[in-house]
């Protein structure tokens, strides 16, 4: 864990290794947010990644989304998804799917896929595998537009949780 106050501290090389995995295969936003410092509080530091995030192109918010693996998808089975990833899809049993199981989630992948243009986000730490499913079914109502910002929304959710992981809130919550 590092303090608020060591990360004001770091050059901006170190901030970017250090919180360059806070958006999945992103480290150019954990770059953009070490140009808002200092910061006050974890709130100051969690604002500004989120504003790196809402502040980007479209294209590359889409990037963004797109360096998302799929929920219990190939990636997980070959092992392939990054450390937070996989710690986030264990913590809501992606890991441990019966075969029906993976098969729902490999049709829900396809079809919100196939739909939006994009992997499925969810900040599957606030949920299990059947809220995820019964999440997606609803968000496969939902327009293009909707889901993108829906999708926007999600990774603020997951970056906020991964700053949790990495910075002590010396505040309680600034």
């Amino acid at each position: 864990m590092i303090s608020v106050g060591e990360a004001n501290r770091l050059d901006e090389e170190e901030f970017v290794a250090a919180f360059g995995a806070v958006f999945e295969d992103s480290p150019r936003l954990a770059r953009r947010a070490a140009g808002a410092r200092p910061f006050e509080s974890f709130g100051d530091l969690s604002r500004a990644f989120r504003a790196a995030m809402y502040a980007a192109p479209r294209g590359e918010q889409l990037d963004l989304m797109r360096a998302h693996p799929d929920l219990a998808g190939k990636a997980a089975v070959a092992g392939e998804l990054t450390e937070e990833s996989a710690g986030e899809q264990a913590s809501a049993g992606l890991d441990r799917l019966s075969l029906q199981e993976y098969e729902a989630f490999t049709a829900m992948n396809a079809a919100y896929r196939e739909k939006f243009g994009m992997p499925m986000i969810v900040c599957v730490r606030e949920h299990d595998k059947e809220s995820i499913l019964k999440n997606a079914r609803d968000r496969l109502k939902n327009s293009p537009e909707e889901e993108f910002e829906t999708a926007l929304r999600e990774i603020s959710k997951i970056a906020d949780l991964r700053l949790r992981d990495l910075v002590e809130d010396e505040n309680g919550g600034g």
